[in-house]
Protein backbone atom coordinates (compact mmCIF):
# COMPACT_ATOMS: atom_id res chain seq x y z
CA UNK A 1 0.00 0.00 0.00
CA UNK A 2 1.35 3.14 -0.95
CA UNK A 3 0.31 7.16 -0.24
CA UNK A 4 1.61 9.60 -1.37
CA UNK A 5 2.19 11.92 1.67
CA UNK A 6 2.55 15.39 -1.05
CA UNK A 7 4.44 18.15 0.72
CA UNK A 8 3.02 17.05 4.74
CA UNK A 9 5.67 16.11 5.90
CA UNK A 10 3.62 13.98 9.15
CA UNK A 11 2.37 10.21 8.25
CA UNK A 12 -1.63 11.45 9.31
CA UNK A 13 -2.58 9.47 5.64
CA UNK A 14 -0.33 6.25 6.44
CA UNK A 15 -1.69 5.65 9.96
CA UNK A 16 -4.56 4.01 9.53
CA UNK A 17 -2.00 1.38 7.08
CA UNK A 18 0.07 1.11 9.60
CA UNK A 19 -2.17 0.11 12.23
CA UNK A 20 -3.56 -2.84 10.44
CA UNK A 21 -0.27 -3.57 9.12
CA UNK A 22 -0.62 -2.76 5.68
CA UNK A 23 2.41 -0.46 4.65
CA UNK A 24 5.36 -1.69 2.70
CA UNK A 25 7.92 -2.48 4.93
CA UNK A 26 10.00 0.51 3.85
CA UNK A 27 6.91 2.84 4.83
CA UNK A 28 5.99 0.76 7.86
CA UNK A 29 9.53 2.15 9.15
CA UNK A 30 9.34 5.58 7.85
CA UNK A 31 6.31 5.58 10.04
CA UNK A 32 7.52 4.22 13.38
CA UNK A 33 10.51 6.48 13.08
CA UNK A 34 8.41 9.46 12.44
CA UNK A 35 6.59 8.17 15.48
CA UNK A 36 8.96 8.56 17.78
CA UNK A 37 10.04 12.15 17.26
CA UNK A 38 6.75 13.57 16.18
CA UNK A 39 3.88 14.04 19.20
CA UNK A 40 1.31 15.30 16.96
CA UNK A 41 1.43 12.15 15.24
CA UNK A 42 2.33 10.12 17.60
CA UNK A 43 -1.62 11.15 19.58
CA UNK A 44 -3.32 10.66 16.29
CA UNK A 45 -1.98 7.49 15.64
CA UNK A 46 -2.90 6.46 19.75
CA UNK A 47 -6.59 7.56 18.10
CA UNK A 48 -6.38 5.90 15.14
CA UNK A 49 -5.12 2.83 17.39
CA UNK A 50 -8.30 2.85 19.87
CA UNK A 51 -10.61 3.38 16.47
CA UNK A 52 -9.72 -0.03 15.18
CA UNK A 53 -9.72 -1.52 18.64
CA UNK A 54 -13.53 -0.66 19.46
CA UNK A 55 -14.32 -1.59 15.75
CA UNK A 56 -13.00 -4.72 16.90
CA UNK A 57 -15.74 -5.14 19.35
CA UNK A 58 -18.26 -5.17 17.03
CA UNK A 59 -20.40 -7.87 15.42
CA UNK A 60 -22.57 -7.95 12.05
CA UNK A 61 -25.68 -7.64 14.31
CA UNK A 62 -23.99 -3.84 15.71
CA UNK A 63 -23.29 -2.77 12.42
CA UNK A 64 -27.00 -3.44 10.94
CA UNK A 65 -28.20 -1.31 13.45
Amino acid sequence: MTADRGDDPHVHRLLGGYVLDALEPGESGAVARHLQRCEACAAAYMEVAEAVSLLALLDVDDLLE
